[in-house]
């Protein structure tokens, strides 16, 4: 089976976690480049849905995910499990086509039960046990564009490992 959905963390993630706030509320955040064009570009050629759950509610992400053509944003998410099955299933995805990169505690559960799981260097010690990929950049830096990459070069070899099961 194929993975055709990519569900991402935000912070700590595809940022470094760090949050700036000001008197009026947040003020930014930090996005890297390479992470946006990977799941810009790369995605849609890979017939990947990006797709991105965050416990936090931002209009920082909102805009970055419009930059970067994400229709599927789920904000200030208190049971990722439950979003993520809502939202694969108004795609008509299953658990089995999905690969979800996260890097905390609240992220466990989706990691446990997608098909493939990916997290960043700096990640808490929990998610990197559980996950099937630890990318090499922390947070915010690659570490999104790392996994997509793992994914895209092991897909010949991640498709026949699920045929074998």
């Amino acid at each position: 089976m194929k993975i055709r959905a990519l569900v991402m963390d935000v912070d700590g993630t595809l940022t470094d976690g760090g949050i700036f706030i000001g008197v009026s509320g947040e003020l930014m955040k930090k996005f890297y480049v390479r992470d946006g064009y990977a799941i810009k570009h790369m995605l849609p050629r890979m017939h990947i849905l990006p797709i991105v759950i965050t416990g936090r509610k931002s209009e920082i992400v909102a805009r970055r995910c419009g930059e970067l053509d994400i229709v599927h944003l789920c904000q200030g998410s208190v049971d990722k499990m439950t979003d993520l099955r809502r939202m694969l299933a108004q795609e008509q995805i299953m658990l089995e086509e999905t690969a979800y990169i996260g890097d905390d505690i609240n992220d466990l559960e989706c990691l446990q039960a997608a098909a493939l799981s990916g997290c960043p260097a700096d990640a808490a010690p929990e998610v990197q046990a559980a996950a099937d990929f630890i990318a090499p950049s922390p947070g915010g830096c690659g570490a999104v564009r790392e996994f997509i990459e793992w994914i895209k070069a092991n897909e010949k070899d991640i498709d026949s490992e699920r045929d074998n099961q």
